[in-house]
């Protein structure tokens, strides 16, 4: 018989001492079973492997936590569930294929999906270092988010970290090929059982393998989250692996409409209650149930002609580059300029992504645990933006970028709501195009066309201009600054050569007839990179923010403040009476008394408020926290946080998702 040909093969082949031969013998016993333990076995010195080098690479921070043996011990339990995922499919097709009669397919089948499952994990793994580089945790939702897009993604790779890409490669290539023989030779060994046998063993094997799987014996199966041992998010991300992570942020971003959930139950009127009782929002009348957060903002200043409005997002400005802001100094054309204007001392962005931070700037909307809003499908239209609200009244509505617009769905989300036109790199003839698109010079050139353009039509206008050249790879023109770093390509010379074509394209604005009727905002998406020691970094949301224009007299901003604030702000600056639904507050009306940020970091949630910090974690208790802005050094506090503290948090993060899921951030 075929079958017996097999299994004369493998018993020839078992009798020559094969590499890793001590695998082969070790899961004989195992008959069919045995490329299930197999890629068990194989998957847990890989995955052990990795964790031992990424703690020793990172062994400061792994040091400080205290608990090395737990943080091994943890990993390997993490490492058992995802691999019990791994072995979960073929287990459960057992009982049809693992047999005599079905012994090629068995055979194939085994070989084909232990090596696809090992050789991802692999691929994870090797991609991690330079994924912690660059966001300081294992790959995650980011990961899979930026995949949407590879012409950017690859370019960024290639002209940026082409050394580690190709490392990278050839690593994965030479253990993948590693792996492929040596499952091959363990695959040879593999004996089959009569049918009834494997009938009896394979109850036993599902068991343990749910066991492994579930973890605990808790209410609720083991997750990532209950991972989170230490108060370095970084750390604790070590703690499992990437594979995990991918996977589950997957598994997340399908149930993302309810993410906020995840921090636990809250009763939906508590949620409007607490949001509305803040003091900017309680005077306002809210007159529309359908539509909790929609109200009238009478505009502090009254105007005969309501003002202009630019908004320029500048890319990865954090504060990290601001030396006023305790950053290098690398931006001296913003320097020069915030004595010109609103300067905030302690502004924060809500998010890590561009997107996250146009949904705050231009819509006034707060942040959630699932993807922004301008990627989500329910507020591609009728979502409310200040484009929106601006277009009613009469504004013409523009939105200017040096690359292409349909780069995070912002081409979608914007004609969707309000913005009346888009004007990207296939509009332009730059000098200089980068892997991200347009120079930002380019891009201010074009800028500066369209506002005289706009401001012929004699009518108000709102324009939009994000900015690409402080991106990885960090590519811009030669010879246009003074390098702060040998090397060109680093952030702190694109974060200079970004500041030189925002200070040129201000000192041309200023010269045209428009300026005195516009207000300018200039304000980061996010910083460069997020990362630090804590769950939530929060020194690193710490961003700049300038208006200026017009007739704005020079003042600081010395509260603590959220992008979500910036928008009620400029309506009021721009003379502009509206009816919205933003939360955020009027800095207008009162720019003093303290105020509060909103902070999204991956799956944690931050309310700060003054010198308290609230974090909302999934699956644990909120955990409470001063937050020194000075040092920008948070501490996680002992014992619990208040009700009052907690209550605000939570009306906070799940209010955006409730008006999201039931489409009601919007103008009536």
């Amino acid at each position: 018989m075929n079958t017996d040909k097999l299994y004369l093969r493998g018993a020839a082949k078992a009798s020559r001492p094969p590499a890793f031969s001590w695998l082969a013998h070790s899961t004989r016993l195992a008959g069919p079973f045995a490329p299930l333990i197999q890629m068990l076995l194989i998957g847990l010195v890989l995955l052990s492997s990795f964790r031992l080098a990424m703690l020793v690479w990172q062994w400061e921070r792994v040091r400080a936590t205290g608990i090395v043996p737990e943080i091994l011990v943890q990993g390997v339990r993490a490492d058992l569930i995802l691999l019990g995922y791994f072995v979960a499919i073929p287990l459960l097709l057992a009982p049809l294929l693992a047999h005599r009669r079905t012994a090629r397919v068995w055979q194939r089948f085994t070989f084909g999906w232990t090596t696809t499952a090992l050789i991802f994990i692999l691929f994870m793994e090797v991609a991690s270092p330079q994924f912690i580089m660059q966001y300081d945790a294992r790959p995650n939702r980011l990961f899979i988010e930026y995949l949407n897009h590879p012409q950017e993604v690859f370019s960024t790779l290639w002209h940026g970290f082409r050394t580690a890409v190709l490392t990278g490669c050839a690593l994965t290539l030479l253990l993948g090929v590693a792996l492929v023989r040596l499952l091959k030779r363990a695959s040879s060994t593999m004996t089959m059982w009569h049918g009834r046998k494997v009938l009896l063993v394979w109850p036993v094997l599902c068991l343990l393998v749910f066991m492994q799987i579930r973890s605990t014996t808790g209410h609720r199966p083991a997750n990532p989250a209950m991972f989170a041992l230490t108060g370095d998010a970084m750390v604790n991300s070590l703690v499992i692996n990437s594979a995990w992570s991918v996977l589950d942020a997957m598994r997340s971003m399908d149930n993302e409409a309810k993410s906020s959930d995840i921090y636990g139950d809250f009763p939906r009127e508590q949620v409007f209650a607490e949001v509305k009782a803040a003091p900017w929002l309680r005077d306002y009348q809210f007159a529309h149930p359908e539509l909790p957060t929609l109200h009238y903002q009478p505009a502090a200043i009254t105007r005969a002609k309501p003002l202009n409005l630019v908004i320029v997002l500048q890319e990865s400005l954090g504060a990290t580059f601001v030396k006023s802001l305790g950053g290098v100094a690398v931006t001296p054309e913003l320097e020069k300029l915030k004595g010109e204007g609103w300067w905030f001392e302690q502004l924060y962005a809500t998010g890590t992504r561009s997107v996250r931070g146009i949904e705050a700037v231009v819509a006034g909307y707060a942040p959630t645990p699932a993807r922004s809003t301008v990627k989500l499908s329910l507020s591609q239209q009728n979502f409310y933006t200040l484009a929106a609200g601006l277009g009613d009244q009469g504004y013409h509505t523009e939105f200017v970028y040096g690359g292409e617009a349909h780069f995070d769905n912002m081409r979608s989300f914007f004609t969707g709501n309000g913005f009346q036109n888009i004007v990207d790199i296939g509009d332009m003839k730059p000098k200089f195009v980068a892997s991200w698109g347009a120079s930002d010079e380019d891009l201010f050139d074009k800028s500066l066309e369209r506002l005289n353009t706009l401001h012929a039509a004699n009518k108000p206008f709102f324009s939009l201009i994000f900015t690409s050249s402080n991106h990885e790879p960090f590519e811009f023109p030669d010879g246009k600054v003074t390098l702060h770093d040998a090397d060109k390509q680093t952030v702190n010379n694109a974060v200079k050569y970004a500041d030189y074509a925002l200070g040129k394209f201000i000192r041309e604005a200023k010269r045209q007839a428009y300026w005195k009727d516009t207000v300018f905002l200039i304000v980061a998406d996010h910083d460069n990179r997020v990362y630090g020691d804590s769950l939530v970094p929060i020194k690193k949301f710490h961003i700049p923010g300038l208006i200026l224009g017009a007739d704005i007299e020079p003042k600081r901003i010395t509260t603590i403040a959220s992008q979500v604030d910036l928008a009620p702000t400029l309506l009021s600056l721009l003379g502009v009476s509206s009816t919205h639904p933003m939360i955020g507050r009027d800095l207008v009306r009162d720019s003093t008394t303290p105020g509060r940020a909103l902070i999204q970091f991956n799956d944690y949630f931050a309310y700060l408020e003054g010198a308290s910090a609230t974090v909302l974690r999934p699956g644990q208790a909120p955990l409470p926290g001063r937050y020194d802005a000075a040092s920008g050094h948070f501490s996680p506090g002992s014992g619990s946080a208040t009700q009052a503290q907690v209550d605000k948090a939570m009306a906070h993060v799940i209010l955006p998702s409730i008006l999201y899921r039931e489409q009601r951030y919007r103008l009536p």
